[in-house]
């Protein structure tokens, strides 16, 4: 073999140009790969409110289709038997007799509002708690003009991001499970 066969390899312009290349794919893929993240936490808290939300229509459905008209201990034939739902049909607790009822309403608490999570999403739901380190951040917010049938409202505040901008609202009144993605 020759000399010039045996060296053989890369110029200083074509690793120039190479790297260049990289640079620029790197430039428009950076910021794209930072999005993925975000789009990561938005998506995890949407599933999240969507399982909340098609637990507490099952809760209801499993409500009318006992028959009842009233609000129930322990309602028969969802998950362990052990949600506790209002005279409308709505989940309100899991543990305990549900009390302070008037005229279809109740008083929501932190406690409950644990217990309404842990009840609805049962198995491998996100934890939920006061505490830093849970994935949500539970906490009763006011729901509006205080009015007699207007009850506070469960807040779970997710903390995975580190912004605390995005939440799961439910009503204990109307059942609705709404969404904050700010």
């Amino acid at each position: 073999m020759s000399a010039k066969q045996r060296n053989k390899g890369f110029t200083l312009i074509e690793l120039v140009v190479v790297i260049a290349i990289l640079a620029i794919l790197a430039a428009f893929a950076l910021p794209r790969f930072a999005q993925l993240s975000e789009e990561a936490h938005v998506s995890s808290v949407k599933a999240t409110a969507g399982a909340m939300a098609a637990g507490v229509a099952l809760a209801k459905a499993q409500w009318v289709t006992n028959g009842l008209t009233s609000s129930t201990d322990s309602l028969e034939g969802f998950g362990d038997g052990e949600l506790n739902v209002s005279s409308r049909g709505w989940p309100v607790a899991s543990t305990g007799t549900y009390v302070g009822e008037t005229d279809g309403f109740g008083e929501m608490t932190i406690g409950r509002c644990e217990q309404v999570w842990t009840g609805v999403l049962q198995a491998n739901a996100p934890t939920v708690g006061t505490a830093a380190t849970d994935e949500y951040l539970v906490s009763v917010a006011a729901a509006g003009a205080a009015t007699a049938d207007t009850l506070p409202n469960c807040e779970f505040t997710y903390q995975l991001d580190g912004e605390s901008n995005k939440t799961i609202t439910y009503d204990a009144d109307t059942g609705s499970v709404t969404t904050n993605l700010n």
